[in-house]
């Protein structure tokens, strides 16, 4: 199989030849346009024509060429230096095209909402300088780690990054719900005082919903980055021990938790500098460690 590529205005049109093309029922010669976003078009197939290999090839991603330098994904068909390759500072787990909007990256900014409010959250359930009450966070949950992660998370969808808007969105909803708990207009807080190991209960069965999210999430992230995908499997762990600790009510469960939610944090602004750092503004650019892949799935 030989491509040729022969450039014409803003596409790249490949010229394959096979000589196995008769036995499959193909033209000879088939030119295959290949558009700037993957949008692939066949000169010489009938539109009203299809074949079982296109339509499974809907649901797939797999690559192509002498050196694999081809991806398909669905219908598309693109140049993997074209593709932009799993990175923790754009929220973006693995290999995908790139947007058709030019907007600025939006993920450093969700990070950062979320580190902060997540360290401040770890601080207090360590019981850093013995503090009790934690009030004061709910101005940073709503606002920071609530409003500005969600109007990333918007974003992020406006730049067709599926995973980054789910995350970002959703944690956005995580906060800004945390912090109207406490919020004594809603009410939550009055509704559990003449029991309050229901409202225990009630927060654990909350923070286990969101550990079974996240954990979710984690799959998702198995071939980007180390930092990445450690990111989102120790907010699952955070999330899960905070839940235990309601439900046991144990001090040690929940500074556990509140230890392994300032980690958390750290990671989160981790991922959000390498996302901002590069070598016209830093002296200091992270490289990040992808993770193993392949084009295997377990189903």
């Amino acid at each position: 199989m030989v491509f040729q590529a022969q450039p014409s205005g803003n596409t790249t049109i490949f010229e394959e030849k096979n000589s196995n093309n008769n036995e499959k029922g193909y033209n000879e010669d088939k030119i295959e346009v290949v558009h700037p976003y993957g949008i692939t078009t066949d000169d010489n197939s009938n539109s009203n024509s299809t074949s079982t290999e296109d339509h499974d090839s809907v649901c797939k991603c797999y690559t192509t060429g002498a050196n694999n330098e081809y991806v398909y994904i669905g219908h598309q068909k693109f140049i993997r230096n074209d593709l932009t390759e799993a990175f923790g500072g754009t929220l973006n787990p693995g290999l995908s095209p790139p947007s058709h909007h030019k907007f600025a990256n939006p993920a450093p900014l969700g990070l950062c909402g979320f580190a902060l409010t997540t360290f401040l959250s770890g601080m207090f359930n360590a019981r850093a300088q013995g503090i009790q009450v934690h009030n004061v966070i709910v101005g940073c949950a709503i606002f920071y780690g609530g409003l500005v992660q969600l109007i990333a998370g918007i974003w992020e969808i406006a730049l067709e990054n599926t995973f980054g808007g789910t995350a970002l969105c959703s944690y956005g909803g995580y906060w800004m719900s945390y912090g109207a708990i406490y919020i004594p207009w809603f009410g939550i807080l009055d509704a559990y005082k003449e029991d309050e190991s229901d409202f225990a209960n009630a927060m654990g069965i909350y923070l286990l919903s969101w550990s079974i999210f996240t954990f979710g999430l984690t799959f998702c992230t198995l071939k980007s980055t180390v930092m990445f995908s450690t990111l989102f499997f120790l907010v699952a762990l955070t999330y899960l021990l905070n839940s235990i600790s309601e439900f046991t009510g144990s001090p040690k469960v929940q500074r556990a938790g509140g230890i392994v939610g300032i980690i958390v944090s750290f990671l989160a602004w981790y991922n959000a500098y390498t996302g901002v750092a590069n070598r016209e503004n830093s002296y200091i650019v992270i490289t990040p460690l992808q993770l193993p892949s392949n084009d295997r799935t377990i189903y």
